[in-house]
Formats: structure tokens, C-alpha cells, sequence
């Protein structure tokens, strides 16, 4: 089995979102928890992080320079530079109990963030797609906790994940009009030892998956078979994106949420960022268009 090794000693409480910035060639990802946006470049080794007012649950580059954030209950640009922070959408303000979770761009250059359920009760959350106009459609409903968004290498396929049945599904996607439709199953995950989190696909159109609560990344093919398990040395993978000047490395975040004394006592390193080069490469997710 292979196994992904320390990258980052950095303890994040909920490390999420990783992504490859190629305006900076760093590797970002945020700790939602811990109200923090990271950094690593690879080529120097050189790291860092910027405290933010809220959680950042999932965000892209931005053509224009800066991010696109999904905080908690809002859609926002974002100036690493300045600070300064401009609302473009709030997230289902009439729901007590959900928030924004995971999300990526589409081959176009549109975000798409979905919502989870963060409370105990019945109530579902959405997925949302903003256009670079700034423009906020829901296209998928009756959701329980978001995961997985990534595309195929031609765009056309979108897939996404419920970690709440446990499901990573396939859409067919138009890359004209951004609308998902004709879901199928990928894999439901029967058998694993975790349940699906983020997730990211390579350049031969494998989706590499982080398995919470699995101790492992797995990559499926388009037809739904697992053909490569890369064991992460902690409990609680988070999501995983290529990075470095090749897209040769897979990044993986990790999680310490809800651990106790004792695990942490036993995993140290859990919440920081691990990494593994697979033999194959990435593909580099297009910038926020707008």
C-alpha cells in the first residue's frame, strides 16, 4: 500500500479545501475551524497563514487576483493583500442550522459550493453555482453535507458526494450552461473503511478521494472501481488537490475535530498536511472567471 508522508507540521483543527494557486505555484487550503487561511510553496518550503473574522469553508483563485470565499453563511471576494472582504451572496439566510462546506470551480471558471447540515435536525442544504456576472443559481437540493465537487479533465462529468449516505455520485455536466444532470452512482462505498470527503481527479480522469474517518485517499476510476489506496498516517483525511510545478504531488489535509486527549496523544500530527507522488498528474482547476 502506499503511504503519504508529513508535508506541513501545522495541527490544523479542521483543515479543508486544499487547492493548487498556480497566480502564486502555493499550495492554499484552509482550517475552517481555526478561522485560517494556509499556505505552502513547495519550491522554497516556506509557509504561512492568514487569521480570517469567519470560517472559510471551501474558496478558488480568482482571475482578477485574490479568492472567491464560501465562508460559513456567505459568498465573498477576498484581498489577501488588504483584508478587505465584499459579500456577493448570503447562504440560506431563512436555515438555522446549515452552512456552506465544500466546493470547487468547473472548467469555466465557475464556483460551485454546496451546504451541509451542521445541527442534528432533518433540515437539507443546497449546492450553488456563481457565475462570473455574480449571478447565484441553486442546482442541486436536498442535501446533507456536501463533498467531493470536482470535474473530469474535459468537464463534462461533475462529481459530488453526500458524505451523509455515504455516496459519491457522477453527473453529466454541460459545460455551457453549468447545469448537472443524469446522476449515477460512482461508488457508494460499501465496504470502506471511511466515508467520502473532498475529493480531486487527475489527468487521466481518476477521482482521488479522502476518506474521513479512513485513514486513507483512494482513487476511483470513471467506472467506479477503486484501483489505489494511499494510506494517510491519522484518522481523519480531509480533501486532497495536485500541486507543485508539475501537478506531481497530492496534497492531502487532515482533521483533529472532536478528537480526544488520548487520540491526539497517539496521532500528534493530526490537522496537518501530508503529501504523495502517485505517478500521475493533476489538473489545474480554473480560476474564478470573474
Amino acid at each position: 500500500m502506499d503511504r503519504a508522508e508529513l508535508a506541513l507540521d501545522c495541527r490544523n483543527l479542521h483543515g479543508e479545501g486544499i487547492l493548487w494557486n498556480h497566480h502564486d505555484r502555493r499550495v492554499w487550503w484552509t482550517d475552517i475551524h481555526g478561522k485560517r487561511l494556509w499556505w505552502l510553496d513547495p519550491s522554497s518550503g516556506a509557509s504561512g497563514s492568514i487569521a480570517m473574522a469567519d470560517r472559510v469553508c471551501c474558496f478558488a483563485p480568482r482571475e482578477k487576483g485574490g479568492f472567491i470565499l464560501a465562508l460559513a453563511r456567505e459568498v465573498a471576494f477576498f484581498d489577501p493583500g488588504t483584508g478587505e472582504l465584499a459579500t456577493i451572496h448570503r447562504f440560506e439566510p431563512d436555515k438555522l442550522a446549515t452552512r456552506l462546506n465544500d466546493g470547487r470551480t468547473d472548467r469555466q471558471g465557475r464556483f460551485i459550493a454546496g451546504g451541509m447540515n451542521e445541527g442534528s435536525g432533518p433540515e437539507k442544504s443546497t449546492v450553488l453555482r456563481i457565475d462570473p456576472d455574480e449571478s447565484v443559481t441553486t442546482i442541486i437540493t436536498g442535501v446533507g453535507c456536501a463533498n467531493s465537487t470536482c470535474f473530469s479533465p474535459d468537464g463534462r462529468r461533475m462529481y459530488f458526494a453526500d458524505t451523509s449516505v455515504g455516496t459519491i455520485w457522477v453527473y453529466d455536466y454541460d459545460p455551457g450552461t453549468g447545469v448537472p444532470g443524469n446522476r449515477q452512482v460512482l461508488n457508494d462505498f460499501k465496504g470502506e473503511p471511511g466515508i467520502p470527503d473532498g475529493s480531486c481527479v487527475d489527468a487521466e480522469g481518476a477521482v482521488w478521494n479522502a476518506e474521513w474517518e479512513g485513514r486513507r485517499v483512494v482513487r476511483i476510476l470513471p467506472d467506479g472501481s477503486i484501483d489505489r489506496v494511499v494510506e494517510v498516517p491519522v484518522l481523519k483525511p480531509t480533501c486532497c488537490a495536485f500541486g507543485g510545478p508539475e501537478l506531481e504531488t497530492l496534497y492531502i489535509t487532515t482533521s483533529r475535530l472532536e478528537a480526544t486527549r488520548e487520540q491526539i496523544a497517539a496521532e500528534p500530527t493530526a490537522g496537518s498536511l501530508f503529501a504523495f507522488t502517485p505517478g500521475v498528474r493533476g489538473v489545474v482547476d480554473a480560476p474564478f472567471a470573474g
